[in-house]
C-alpha cells in the first residue's frame, strides 16, 4: 500500500479554487471590486511565474474570513461549491482516485489553497486526508492569520514530512500528481512523480526527467 498524493487546483479541478474564491467574493459584493479583483489577478500571475510572496498573499486572501461571521462565510462557501466548483470536477480525476483506492493506496490531497476553501472540494472526491494552509480560528471567529507552515512549495514537503512522522506512513512507492512547477520540491521527493496538464516550466522539467505527463481534463 502506497501513498497517492494529489495537488488540487488545475490538477483535480479544472481551474484554481483560490483565485475563483476571490472572484466569487467580488461577484457577491463582499469585497471592494476594483481593489480585490486587481490584487487577486496579480497574486495569481505571481503564482504562475513562481514569484508569489505567500505571506503577503495569505494576509490578503484570509482577510475576508476575519471580516465576516462564520455563519455567513459558510453560506457563501456552499454557494461557491455548488455554482463554481462542481462544474469543474473532472471525471478522469475521479477514475484515477478510484484506481488508487482499489489498489489499497492511501489517497490524500496537498494544496496551498487554504483549508476553508478546499475541505469541501476534497470531500466531493471522497478523500478524507487533506494537508493545506490552515486559517487561524479563535473564539468562534477566523482571525485573518494562518497557523503553522504555509502549504506552498517547500512548505508542502515540511507538512507532508510532519504528517508522515505522525501516521507512520512512508514515501516508499509514493505517487504525486501536480500541474505546477511550484510543486517541484515534492515531485522530486516521491518515487512516482506525474505531471498533470502541466504548466510550461513543469512540462519542460518533466520531459527532461522522463516523468509521465498526463491529462485529466479530457
Amino acid at each position: 500500500m502506497s501513498l497517492a498524493i494529489f495537488d488540487l487546483d488545475n490538477t483535480l479541478i479544472a481551474n484554481d479554487s483560490d483565485y475563483l474564491w476571490g472572484q466569487f467574493l467580488v461577484d457577491q459584493g463582499v469585497v471592494d471590486k476594483a481593489y480585490y479583483e486587481s490584487a487577486n489577478a496579480t497574486f495569481y500571475e505571481d503564482y504562475k511565474h513562481g514569484t508569489l510572496d505567500i505571506i503577503a498573499f495569505l494576509n490578503f486572501s484570509l482577510k475576508p474570513l476575519a471580516d465576516n461571521q462564520p455563519e455567513q462565510l459558510y453560506q457563501w462557501r456552499e454557494k461557491f461549491i455548488t455554482d463554481i466548483i462542481k462544474p469543474l470536477l473532472l471525471k478522469p480525476a475521479q477514475q484515477l482516485i478510484a484506481k488508487h483506492k482499489q489498489k489499497g493506496d492511501t489517497v490524500l490531497v496537498i494544496t496551498a489553497t487554504n483549508r476553508f476553501v478546499t475541505e469541501p472540494i476534497v470531500s466531493l472526491y471522497g478523500i478524507d486526508i487533506l494537508l493545506a494552509t490552515t486559517p487561524e480560528f479563535i473564539d468562534g471567529r477566523y482571525t485573518g492569520k494562518f497557523t503553522g507552515v504555509p502549504c506552498f512549495q517547500e512548505g508542502k514537503v515540511t507538512l507532508l514530512q510532519e504528517w508522515l512522522k505522525i501516521t507512520k506512513h512512508t514515501l516508499e512507492g509514493s505517487w504525486f500528481y501536480s500541474d505546477s512547477h511550484n510543486d517541484l520540491p515534492l515531485l522530486k521527493l516521491v518515487d512516482n512523480p506525474v505531471a498533470v496538464d502541466p504548466d510550461e516550466k513543469l512540462a519542460s522539467f518533466a520531459a527532461q526527467a522522463n516523468w509521465p505527463i498526463i491529462t485529466l481534463k479530457k
